[in-house]
C-alpha cells in the first residue's frame, strides 16, 4: 500500500525544469509533478490528451488559435493531436500532469527526457 504524497516536499526535492517526476499512479496512469520556466517547443501528443493542473504560478498554454492562461488551482486538457506549447513567462510554475503510464512526457517534435520516480 502506498503512503500519502506531500506535494510541497516532492517539489522541494528537485530544482530542474521540464523534467517530470512520477509521484503516484492509478489505473495505469502516472501522476507526475514538474517545474517549468520559460518556453517549451510546439508539439503534439498523437495517442493521449495532455492534462495540466497548476499548483503554483501562472502558465500559458499556447494553441494555434488562442492562448489559455492558468493560475493556481486551474486545469486545462489539450486534446490528443492538438499542437500546443506550454510557456511560463512570469517565473517558475509548478504543475501536475496525469498521463498513461509509460507515455513519453513531451510528445512528437519535442526533446525526450525520461520521467523519474519522485
Amino acid at each position: 500500500m502506498m503512503d500519502k504524497v506531500n506535494l510541497a516536499e516532492k517539489f522541494a526535492a528537485f530544482s530542474d525544469h521540464w523534467a517530470p517526476r512520477r509521484v503516484a499512479g492509478y489505473n495505469g496512469n502516472d501522476i507526475r509533478i514538474v517545474k517549468v520556466e520559460g518556453e517549451f517547443v510546439w508539439h503534439t501528443h498523437d495517442d493521449t490528451d495532455d492534462f495540466f493542473l497548476v499548483v503554483d504560478g501562472e502558465l500559458d498554454i499556447e494553441l494555434r488559435d488562442r492562448t489559455v492562461t492558468l493560475g493556481p488551482g486551474e486545469l486545462f486538457v489539450v486534446p490528443r493531436g492538438v499542437e500546443h506549447r506550454p510557456v511560463a513567462r512570469r517565473g517558475e510554475v509548478r504543475l501536475i500532469n496525469i498521463e498513461p503510464g509509460g507515455t513519453h512526457n513531451l510528445g512528437e517534435g519535442s526533446p525526450q527526457r525520461p520521467v523519474v520516480e519522485g
